[in-house]
């Protein structure tokens, strides 16, 4: 069994409100979850309405499978032009970990 996640570092364009910000993060939050059937969601930053932080998490039996999926997510959220794409971290962990 394999896991990875990504935890994106988002800086949100034209965004003056919170609910501004809600109704920018909650499609890519569900984009993400029903194109790739990954678990999503707002993990951080959530008092800033400039800024936001979107962690998700995939499980699979393929290495390569899994990279794949982690690649394909990472370009959907670049791809937003409503946000601008700070920072990405990514963490894999497989059977042989301690």
């Amino acid at each position: 069994m394999y896991v990875g996640t990504l935890s994106f570092d988002l800086l949100l364009g034209d965004v003056r409100s919170l609910k501004e910000k809600r109704s920018v993060v909650r499609p890519i939050v569900a984009e993400l979850h029903r194109k790739f059937a990954v678990s999503v969601a707002e993990t951080g930053v959530q008092n800033l309405h400039r800024r936001a932080e979107i962690g998700l998490a995939v499980v699979s039996g393929d290495w390569a499978h899994l990279t794949d999926v982690l690649d394909r997510c990472e370009r959907m959220v670049a791809g937003h032009p409503e946000v601008e794409l700070l920072s990405v971290r990514r963490r894999l962990h497989g059977d042989d970990d301690d």
